[in-house]
């Protein structure tokens, strides 16, 4: 898919426009997916890391850290609950760079590629947690607890997002210094 950019008239002119393109205007022009997907993923983030934080939280991740051979070492070496705070804490730094990024657009970038690793773990764990597909009628389906784990596929793309969005900020703003 090739991308284009749009320059300021085109959007802006309203006059020979439908509803529906002056609608996708305004969403551009006010920066909505943004703002959503930034709000969206450091309230996950700080959510779910402190989540992690709690015995609950570490026994839930046990399955599914174990079964994962991208990451199954880190409760062997740590053990479930330091591991678990570990993994949390992680979540919380990540969001913690994606704030400073909207300040500091550099830090974003770093905030999104730490979430862009975990991601793309944690996305893994579709096809190695047990339960996370169920068969019906010789057809493999995703479980709840797949479809729980498929939407980090979706976060994976929204962390590859804020990288390109904080990335582009932080270039503006270097020609902007020179």
């Amino acid at each position: 898919m090739k991308t284009t950019v749009l320059n300021t008239e085109q959007l802006h002119n309203h006059d020979s426009q439908n509803i529906a393109i002056k609608f996708a205007s305004w969403v551009s022009r006010k920066n909505v997916p943004f703002l959503i997907i930034t709000t969206g993923m450091v309230v996950m983030l700080l959510w779910a890391g402190s989540y992690k934080m709690t015995a609950p939280g570490a026994e839930g991740i046990v399955p599914l850290v174990d079964n994962n051979p991208l990451i199954s070492w880190h409760f062997k070496l740590f053990g479930v609950y330091p591991g678990s705070d570990m993994i949390g804490l992680t979540e919380w730094i990540a969001a913690i760079f994606i704030i400073i990024g909207l300040f500091k657009p550099q830090a974003g970038v770093i905030g999104g590629a730490v979430a862009v690793v975990m991601f793309f773990v944690t996305s893994t764990m579709v096809i190695t947690t047990p339960g996370a597909l169920t068969p019906v009628n010789g057809i493999n389906y995703m479980s709840f607890l797949g479809l729980f784990l498929f939407k980090d596929i979706i976060n994976l793309g929204a962390s590859f997002y804020l990288i390109s969005k904080f990335g582009h900020k932080a270039i503006l703003e270097q020609n902007k210094a020179k």
